[in-house]
């Protein structure tokens, strides 16, 4: 199981850094939840996802640690491609069900633009 946990969570940074919005669909479960952005569906991953890369083009999503422990995931990502501010960094806890992610934990040391 564990490594089926680290595949889906690898898989999601990879459809993202590939600008692969409509892999969303397959990555997240219909009922997703993520707490940070009180967002519900793949859908909401979509549109995140597409806005956060029209606001930065660049932007890729480097994983620096990864630890798994039964359905769960957490990881610490470094953020290339943010400009004029210090490279940001993530720190998200998934749950993953059915091979999908279902839940979505996060903070950010991204500066977020007016």
């Amino acid at each position: 199981m564990t490594d089926d946990v680290r595949a889906v969570a690898r898989g999601m940074y990879a459809a993202f850094n590939a600008r692969n919005h409509d892999a969303a669909e397959d990555i997240f479960t219909a009922d997703f939840y993520s707490h940070p952005l009180d967002m519900t569906g793949p859908d909401s991953v979509t549109r995140s996802w597409q806005r956060f890369h029209e606001t930065f083009p660049e932007a890729q999503v480097i994983v620096e640690d990864m630890i798994v422990e039964n359905d769960t995931v957490a990881v610490r990502t470094s953020v290339h491609g943010i400009p004029d501010q210090p490279e940001p960094t993530m720190l998200e806890i998934f749950r993953v069900r059915d091979g999908r992610i279902a839940e979505l934990w996060g903070l950010s040391s991204l500066q977020r633009r007016p």
